[in-house]
C-alpha cells in the first residue's frame, strides 16, 4: 500500500470515528425519553398519555424535516449541516433540563427532533462521498454500531440513572454527550474539503424529481417504508404481549427490546463482511426478510420472554441485514444529490415507524394478536426476496441511470 493510500484509509476511519460519536449522541437523545415516561410525568404533574407523545414530538420532526436538510447538506457541505444540527439539539437539551411543564418540554423536543434529523441520514451520505462502493457496506455497518449502542444506552440506562440524577439529569447528560459531538465534528469540518455554494430551492426540487423519476430510488424509499411499520410497529407491544401471556413486565420488556440492538451489533460487528462477501446485497436482503418473518412467527408462538428475546435478537439481525443494504445502496443512487437522497430515504422511514404501532395496534384490535403478527411476518417475508430481486434487476451496472441535475 502506497503512503497516499495509507493516509486516505486513515482519514476514512477517522471520519468514520467522528460520525460515530455524532450518531451515537444523536441516537441517545432520541431515546432517553422512552423510559421516563412516567417519572417525567410524576415531577411534572402530567398525564402519562401527554408524555407519551414525547416519542411522537421527536419522531415527526425528525422525518418531516429530511427533504429540508439533505439539500442544504449537498449545497453548503454536510459536516457544517451536522455541526449546526448539533448545536441546535444541544441547547435544546439543555432547555430540556429546565422545563417548567409539559408543554414546553413537548416544544423542546419538537425542536430536538428536527435538529437531531441532520446527524444520521448526512453521516451516512458523508460515508458515500469518502468511501468506494466496494467497502461502503462495511464502513456504513461500523457506524452503525455506533448508532444501535446509543439506541441501547437510551433506552436501557436512561431508566437506572434516573434513579440516581433525576430525568432533568439525564437530560443533562444526554447535552454532555452531545457537546461531545460538536467538537468531535469541528474538528471533521476544519479537516473537511467538502464544496459549497449557495443553496438554491429549484435544484433541489430538481434533484428531488430527478431521484423520484428512478425505478430503483422509488423501490428503496418503499422498502424501507414497509421495513419500518412491519418491525418498529411491534416495539410499543412487547410489554403488552408479555404482560397478556404472563411472560414478564417492563423488566423482560426491555431486556426483549436489548435483544433487537444485540442481533444489530453482531451483524455489524461481526457478520457484515462475510455475509456480503457470501451472499451478495440481493440475496443478503432476501434473507434478512425470511430471517425477520420467523423470528416475528416465533414471537406470536412464545410464551417464555427468553425465548422472545432471542427472537428479537434474530430480528434485529435479519433487519440489519436489509436495512444495511438499503441504505448503502442509496449512497450511490447520485454522488450530486447524496445528501438529498439519504434524506429522503430517511423520511420514509421515519414515516413508516411512525404508522407501524398505529396499525399494529389497529391490528390487534380487529384481527388479534397472532393473526396481526402474521400479518407482519409474511410482509417482511415478501419484502425480503422482492427487494432483493428489484435491486438485482436495477443494478446500475445492468441498466442506465438518470443523474440529478
Amino acid at each position: 500500500m502506497t503512503t497516499e493510500a495509507a493516509a486516505t484509509d486513515r482519514e476514512i476511519r477517522l471520519a468514520i470515528a467522528i460520525f460515530a460519536v455524532a450518531g451515537f449522541a444523536s441516537t441517545v437523545s432520541s431515546r432517553i425519553a422512552d423510559p421516563l415516561v412516567t417519572t417525567i410525568a410524576a415531577d411534572l404533574a402530567a398525564s402519562v398519555k401527554t408524555i407519551a407523545l414525547l416519542a411522537t414530538a421527536f419522531a415527526l420532526p425528525y422525518a418531516l424535516i429530511q427533504p429540508v436538510l439533505g439539500p442544504i447538506g449537498d449545497a453548503v457541505g454536510k459536516l457544517a449541516v451536522m455541526r449546526a444540527c448539533l448545536v441546535v439539539l444541544g441547547l435544546s437539551l439543555v432547555a430540556s433540563v429546565f422545563a417548567p411543564d409539559e408543554t414546553t418540554l413537548l416544544a423542546l423536543r419538537v425542536i430536538s427532533g428536527a435538529a437531531a434529523g441532520g446527524v444520521i441520514p448526512l453521516a451516512l451520505a458523508a460515508i458515500g462521498d469518502r468511501v468506494g462502493m466496494e467497502g461502503r457496506q462495511v464502513a456504513i455497518s461500523r457506524f452503525l454500531s455506533a448508532v444501535i449502542l446509543g439506541q441501547l444506552a437510551g433506552a436501557t440506562l436512561s431508566g437506572a440513572l434516573a434513579l440516581v440524577i433525576g430525568w432533568r439529569g439525564v437530560f443533562a447528560l444526554s447535552a454532555g454527550l452531545v457537546a461531545l459531538a460538536i467538537l468531535a465534528v469541528t474538528f471533521g469540518a476544519a479537516r473537511s474539503r467538502e464544496p459549497r455554494r449557495a443553496v438554491d430551492p429549484k435544484l433541489a426540487l430538481a434533484r428531488y424529481r430527478t431521484l423520484l423519476g428512478m425505478v430503483r430510488a422509488r423501490a428503496l424509499f418503499a422498502f424501507v417504508l414497509v421495513e419500518a411499520a412491519a418491525i418498529f410497529g411491534l416495539f410499543p407491544f412487547v410489554s403488552v404481549l408479555l404482560e397478556r401471556r404472563d411472560a414478564g413486565g417492563p423488566a423482560e420488556a426491555g431486556l426483549v427490546i436489548g435483544g433487537f440492538a444485540i442481533g444489530g451489533l453482531l451483524y455489524a460487528l461481526v457478520l457484515v463482511r462475510p455475509l456480503v462477501r457470501l451472499l451478495g446485497t440481493s440475496r443478503m436482503v432476501a434473507s434478512g426478510g425470511v430471517l425477520c418473518a420467523g423470528a416475528i412467527l416465533v414471537v406470536a408462538a412464545s410464551a417464555d420472554w427468553r425465548l422472545t428475546a432471542g427472537a428479537f435478537t434474530a430480528l434485529g439481525l435479519g433487519f440489519y441485514m436489509m436495512h444495511n443494504s438499503f441504505q448503502t445502496q442509496v449512497t450511490e443512487l447520485t454522488a450530486e444529490a447524496r445528501g438529498s437522497a439519504t434524506a429522503l430515504h430517511a423520511c420514509f422511514f421515519f414515516i413508516g415507524a411512525a404508522l407501524g404501532p398505529a396499525l399494529v395496534g389497529g391490528g390487534f384490535a380487529l384481527l388479534g394478536e397472532v393473526a396481526t403478527l402474521v400479518v407482519c411476518a409474511a410482509a417482511c417475508a415478501v419484502l425480503g426476496p422482492v427487494a432483493g430481486a428489484i435491486l438485482a434487476r436495477t443494478d446500475p451496472a445492468r441498466m442506465p441511470q438518470p443523474r440529478a441535475r
